[in-house]
């Protein structure tokens, strides 16, 4: 899922499979010397006690439905895995890779050994040992092995895989790495420190870190409930409380949830890890539609006392706050929407699933909240009219004498925003600091933006605490020249026999680039280099064919036909064989013809430190793949052929990742410009909130670097994310703007942060509140996603309310033809609405839904006040 589709990459590994399918699991343990920090392992006590751990694997039995397992049942069948090699003992049919073979793995004969390190030194080549132990010294005069600190002992399953419900499992092999393996090496050892791994390891702690953090999530969705409660409503308790609306809130959001999931579930899209992020995005859109929604409803009823009101007055009511706040969740919903509608088409399907999820939730989100929630709001209006408990509706309070409705009344927040936050910002003091500070800020974001590299990130999957970490680090410490397998495939039996002599002689072709792309290890021991046609060309050179078919060999010490030479292959690379390690090496037809055969070569291992941790190196990674691709296509004369690594896939994503990022957000920042204009009806704002919104993402990018977040699967949806809802924020206030009346675009700008600033402000809070539980996630994907959503909101709410204000103060265009009336003349028809009778009907509803100021009308009259009583 975290990979693109479609590649040269995929190409590559399909024809590679279809010669040499998946055959073995890999399960590695690294001993190191607990008593001293770099100690010698190579003494017989810790020799000892790893031969113990090895009986211990080796004996060890695992049950899968009533049947029990050793690792000789599971093991991948090889040759060579004994020094002496004794076909009565298990261990020496299959495939293990560590020194203790010296000693057949037989406990009683290192026992016996007076001279361990002679034994050693008949392992092999110094680069054998190189493959095998860590930190390794030699002798200068000699070259003789003299100590290491580190040993590496290696076990292969046969792989037994098959795919249920689109999963791939292999339930045998995984009992057997859990109840034996993984058991075994966690176990206390006297003398020596393991750092181990196993093919069931990323699954158990990546999967087992997410399923664990998902009650951050819970958490979040409590955290929204209480503070929706706490701030929808005018009170805490009592009149005016809105703690039921706070619950419809989030019954909108997860209503919208399982809808969506439904929808994309039935159109048969994907679902993967990072889709559980999803409800919390949902939770802080929706949560700002509910609080523009209740702002809309107080806004109608300044003035009005709820006693006023009847059913059709509050219907009526409901009608005309879903026109003032409808049009504003209809621009943020669908920015939103086509944000995420462009991103699934990216060719990483993780992506391109997850914004197929998210803009259906959008959809299905936006319906509720005009639908659902307002509902829901008219019917806790005239609760709260019949003087009803809140969450308790069936129940009736009391009224205080310090209820007395008398309309509904400017907040706190609105009143900050008229008072103190507008006149601020609008002052030419203000405007001018405004501009500067975020001119600043936009510089850094730049400069953060031309240095966001493009990583691996895959260790940041891993757990933190995680054993992992521990044989990532361990790996990195003993075995830094060991790295990714690469596999060079040469097809056609033909082919291969015409060029059998440079095939031989392949070596020559790949030394030298250790240091250079494509980064391949130096061809020099039996661990980074693996030819049957060289290992067959020194066998028959020393021993003839007598023991693999005796044919006759031609003068240039080959069979001489191709007939023979494929008999040859067949009898020299087979389990009984002499070639027995390269059996899996050649593949064969079901008749029996040769159609290819590998050469199994490494890379170095390419890391880097990245502020103060080891990561894999993603620029040297493309670097190493795109130069063994012009490598061998270069060989004109061994065609054909290709090469392959398990690696490539993901490499592919590295190229396409950042072209990926910039295109998606460019294009949903286009449209979102196209779909502003076309709901605010004005090309000034519309180009102005924007750009506001290309700001903000620009400076997300920059503290993205500035925090060593850096641009992978994970971190680019999340920028996606950041289109979405850093639109929300500027979007509000821009449409809010257009609709206030009045020449003086200061006073215009006032009043929209009045009138709608609080909501912003609030939903931004709700978001953030719900975001800080996610900091204290362990799992990457949480994290990322916490941080760049708290980016997100501080960077956004700060455009929103500060700096798209003091540019439409300077640069707005002339308001609506139907705006409201500028504040001063609204306050006069409030102070009519206040002082009218109890069935007086709003203004606005009698004049009907088109209701606006008419400048060519007579002033309207202020309606006298009710004399006071001495």
């Amino acid at each position: 899922m975290w990979v693109p589709q479609n590649t040269q990459g995929e190409v590559e590994q399909d024809q590679f499979l279809s010669y040499f399918p998946p055959t073995s699991r890999f399960q590695n343990v690294i001993a190191s010397s607990k008593e001293t920090e770099g100690g010698d392992v190579l003494s017989k006590d810790h020799l000892l006690e790893a031969m113990k751990m090895h009986e211990s694997i080796e004996t060890g039995e695992s049950e899968y439905e009533g049947n029990t397992y050793k690792f000789a049942d599971l093991c991948t069948p090889a040759g060579g895995s004994c020094a002496n090699y004794d076909p009565t003992n298990p261990i020496c049919n299959c495939l293990a890779v560590s020194v203790l073979k010296m000693w057949n793995y037989d406990l009683a004969t290192l026992e016996a050994d007076t001279n361990v390190l002679g034994t050693l030194n008949n392992y092999g080549s110094r680069e054998d040992l190189e493959g095998v132990l860590g930190a390794a010294a030699f002798d200068p005069n000699t070259g003789n092995l003299v100590s290491a600190e580190a040993l590496s002992i290696s076990y292969f399953l046969k792989d037994q895989s098959s795919v249920e419900n689109g999963n791939t499992v292999d339930p045998i092999n995984e009992a057997w790495e859990e109840s034996v393996f993984l058991k075994t090496v966690q176990g206390d050892f006297t003398t020596l420190n393991l750092a181990y791994l196993s093919s069931r390891s990323f699954s158990d702690e990546f999967g087992g870190e997410i399923s664990g953090d998902l009650v951050f999530v819970q958490i979040s969705y409590v955290v929204a409930f209480i503070f929706l409660g706490a701030t929808l409503g005018s009170k805490l308790c009592g009149r005016g409380s809105r703690w039921a609306m706070s619950m419809s809130a989030l019954v909108l959001i997860a209503l919208a949830t399982v809808a969506g999931f439904g929808i994309a579930s039935l159109a048969g899209l994907i679902y993967g890890p990072v889709h559980s992020i999803l409800p919390f995005v949902l939770l802080g859109i929706g949560v700002d539609d509910a609080f523009v929604i209740a702002n809309a409803f107080d806004r109608e009823r300044e003035g009005v006392p709820r006693e006023s009101e009847d059913d059709e007055s509050l219907v009526k009511r409901g009608a005309r706050s879903l026109a003032r706040a409808g049009a504003s969740i209809t621009v943020t919903s669908l920015t939103d929407l086509v944000a995420f509608a462009i991103s699934s088409t990216s060719a990483l399907p993780a992506l391109a699933s997850f914004c197929a999820f998210a803009s259906i939730n959008i959809a299905f989100l936006w319906a509720l909240a005009a639908t659902f929630f307002t509902a829901t709001m008219v019917i806790d209006e005239r609760r709260q009219r019949a003087n009803r408990r809140d969450m308790l509706c069936c129940v009736t309070r009391k009224t205080s004498p310090d209820e007395e409705d008398t309309g509904a009344k400017e907040g706190r927040l609105p009143s900050y925003f008229r008072k103190y936050h507008a006149p601020k910002i609008l002052s030419k003091p203000g405007k001018a600091a405004t501009l500067v500070f975020f001119t600043g800020l936009f510089g850094f974001g730049v400069y953060g933006l031309m240095n966001l590299p493009v990583e691996d990130s895959a260790r940041n999957f891993i757990p933190q605490d995680s054993y992992i970490n521990v044989y990532a680090s361990e790996a990195d410490k003993y075995f830094a020249t060991s790295g990714t397998s690469l596999f060079i495939t040469f097809e056609g039996g033909e082919s291969i026999y015409k060029n059998r002599n440079s095939l031989a002689a392949l070596d020559t072709r790949v030394s030298g680039f250790s240091e250079e792309p494509p980064y391949i290890a130096e061809p020099n021991s039996d661990s980074t280099y693996q030819n049957v046609m060289t290992g067959l060309k020194q066998f028959l050179s020393t021993n003839g064919t007598d023991a693999i078919g005796g044919v006759a060999l031609a003068e240039d010490g080959w069979p001489g036909n191709y007939a023979d030479f494929e008999l040859t292959l067949t009898r020299y690379a087979n389990f009984m064989g002499p070639g027995a390690k390269y059996q899996g090496d050649v593949a064969f037809d079901t008749a029996g013809n040769l159609l290819a055969h590998r050469v199994i070569l490494e890379y170095v291992r390419l890391t880097k430190e990245f502020r103060g941790e080891t990561i894999d190196d993603a620029s040297r990674q493309i670097e190493a793949m795109d130069a063994t691709r012009e490598m061998v296509e270069s060989w004109d004369d061994l065609q054909p052929a290709f090469p392959y690594a398990s690696t490539f896939i993901a490499i592919e994503g590295f190229k396409i990742i950042g072209d990926e990022l910039y295109r998606n957000v460019g294009l949903a920042i286009a449209c979102v410009g196209v779909i502003v204009l076309f709901t605010v009806g004005s090309f000034v704002t519309a180009f102005i909130i924007t750009m506001n919104v290309a700001f903000c993402i620009v400076e997300i990018l920059g503290f993205m670097y500035a925090i060593g977040i850096v641009i992978d699967s994970v971190s680019v949806i999340n920028v996606v994310l950041a289109v979405g809802l850093s639109i929300d924020y500027s979007a509000h206030i821009g449409h809010c703007f257009m609709v206030k009346g009045g020449d003086n675009r200061d006073e215009r700008a006032t009043e929209a942060l009045a009138d709608i600033g609080s909501s912003v402000l609030n939903g931004a809070l709700s978001t953030f509140l719900a975001v800080a539980v996610l900091l204290f996630s362990k799992s990457y994907v949480f994290k990322t996603l916490s941080t760049q959503f708290a980016l997100t909101v501080g960077l956004g709410v700060i455009h929103g309310l500060v700096l798209l204000p003091v540019l439409l103060s300077i640069f707005g265009p002339p308001a609506f033809a139907s705006a409201e009336p500028p504040h001063k003349a609204a306050g006069s028809i409030e102070m009519a609405k206040s002082n009218a009778p109890a069935e007086t009907i709003h203004p606005e509803a009698a004049a009907g839904d088109n209701f606006e100021e008419n400048p060519s009308a007579p002033e309207e009259k202020e309606v006298p006040s009710k004399p006071t009583e001495d």
